[in-house]
């Protein structure tokens, strides 16, 4: 062996590792450059999930360096809170958002008509239509569902007239606005749509009849009046359209660059679908329900634990979706009245009386839970029909128990004792014992007996009975 070798790497084995450093950079940097679309897809009402999930879908599109956000909307509309939170989310978004009303058949209406002119670019298929952005107060809740408004008597002249023609063949007539808070709602509501209008270029005076009258534009309509900026009939006949638009992004003009880009739907993650379910208005009157009924049945019943650890989980969470939801309290003060009725027959039973007072008040408390005239956030009438069905016959059960409670005969305690029949033990004059029910008492009598006479009790005083003598042939 030589003292002077030296180990050292192979040309190949080199050129080897330089490859593969090579074509990890550029995988690395292949990925880096990854120029994405999100989608978003909202096909329902507008409410707390829905917020939730627009949020979150744009939190992550910020993440991934998207190149635009494409929101594909069909909503009859939804609550007032829920949709001012989308569009903080948009505005204040860095990166581009589309609201694209599709496809074909879909609408914006209510709620999505705000979310259309908060949109950095604002999109509709052929076959679409959007407005009806009347809010209606609700529980003390605005909601975006329009009511029906009466055509006006003025008639504008020039375009404005001429755009209140082309823009009102949906536009049905309703009742006049004459209630102040509702007047305040609307106006408040005209406001931020117009605000809305003016900071992305969109026609503002349309925007405000669309509040104020419930008008409807067709997409074709829509786009001749400056209230949204492109049809398109599909997601990459969109992002052709927009190649080389400009948008401002927080006060900065951006050109958009949508050619080749790899389009990413982000799906609604557990945390969404759970709070979709519990603040279905149906999950949260039943979510509600078991809260109520389980705490009572464990209060009733302490260390069955069961039933308190569900009702306890499910009480929380229905107070967190009546929290979120458009919630008339005078319903919900009738249907807590209505438990407290019929909880009340079995401590107290009333005959009748609390039982049905509670479930009469249950159901209509129940009905107008959520009042919205039409919306889609209400609970279901079979629902409420079932419930209250099982809740009568259990209180009917209760009380038919009660009464045939009240008419059994006595089988204990002082009232059963006096009547009954003993044999004396022993023979006596004035006092001594008998043997009745068992036991052995001690009695007293103005007649003397001897030992194995039928005696009967009359009286009782507290540990000594009176008796007298049974009638031969009496039982």
């Amino acid at each position: 062996m030589r003292n002077s070798e030296k180990i050292g790497i192979s040309p190949f084995n080199f050129l080897c590792v330089v490859i593969l450093f090579l074509a990890g950079s550029l995988l690395a940097s292949a990925e880096q450059e990854k120029r994405v679309a999100v989608i978003l897809e909202v096909n329902d009402a507008i409410g707390p999930a829905t917020s939730d999930y627009i949020q979150r879908g744009l939190g992550k599109a910020a993440d991934k360096g998207a190149v635009v956000v494409i929101l594909r909307l069909d909503t009859p509309g939804g609550l007032d809170t829920a949709m001012r939170d989308i569009n903080r989310a948009i505005i204040a978004s860095p990166v581009p958002v589309i609201v694209y009303v599709s496809p074909s058949g879909s609408r914006a209406a209510s709620a999505g008509t705000y979310m259309l002119y908060a949109s950095h670019i604002a999109a509709m298929s052929p076959a679409t239509s959007l407005g009806a952005a009347t809010p209606v107060q609700i529980g003390g809740v605005p909601d975006m569902k329009p009511p029906i408004l009466p055509k006006q008597d003025k008639e504008d002249d020039g375009e404005e007239g001429q755009d209140k023609a082309e823009g009102s063949a949906e536009k049905e007539p309703a009742p006049a606005m004459g209630d102040t808070m509702t007047k305040k709602i609307v106006n408040d509501a005209v406001a931020y749509i117009r605000s809305m209008a003016e900071m992305r270029g969109r026609n503002a005076d349309w925007a405000e009849r669309a509040v104020r009258e419930a008008a409807s534009l067709s997409s074709d309509e829509a786009l001749k009046q400056n209230v949204i900026d492109i049809i398109a009939t599909d997601t990459n006949d969109l992002l052709t359209k927009v190649n080389g638009w400009q948008v401002n992004i927080n006060g900065q003009d951006v050109i958009l660059e949508t050619s080749d880009l790899a389009i990413e739907t982000i799906e609604p993650d557990w945390r969404n679908e759970l709070l979709s379910v519990i603040t279905n208005p149906n999950i949260a009157y039943i979510l509600m329900l078991l809260g109520v009924y389980g705490l009572f049945f464990e209060m009733a019943n302490p260390g069955y634990v069961l039933p308190g650890v569900i009702g306890g989980i499910s009480m929380l969470l229905a107070l967190y979706a009546l929290q979120v939801l458009p919630v008339n309290y005078a319903g919900l003060a009738l249907m807590i009245l209505g438990i407290i009725f019929m909880v009340g027959e079995l401590f107290a039973p009333s005959f009748g009386a609390l039982g049905i007072g509670g479930i009469i008040a249950f159901v209509m408390g129940s009905v107008i839970l959520f009042d919205t005239e039409g919306s889609e956030i209400q609970v279901a009438i079979p629902i409420i029909v079932a419930v209250s069905t099982v809740s009568s016959i259990f209180f009917l059960i209760v009380l038919r128990m009660v009464f045939a409670a009240h008419n059994k005969p006595v089988v204990s305690g002082v009232d059963e004792m006096l009547g009954s029949i003993g044999q004396v033990l022993e023979d006596f004059e004035k006092s001594g014992h008998i043997h009745i029910h068992g036991e052995t008492w001690q009695v007293q009598s103005q007649s003397p007996f001897r030992s194995g006479d039928q005696v009967r009790v009359v009286a009782i005083d507290g540990l000594i009975l009176s008796v007298e003598p049974v009638k031969e042939g009496a039982t």
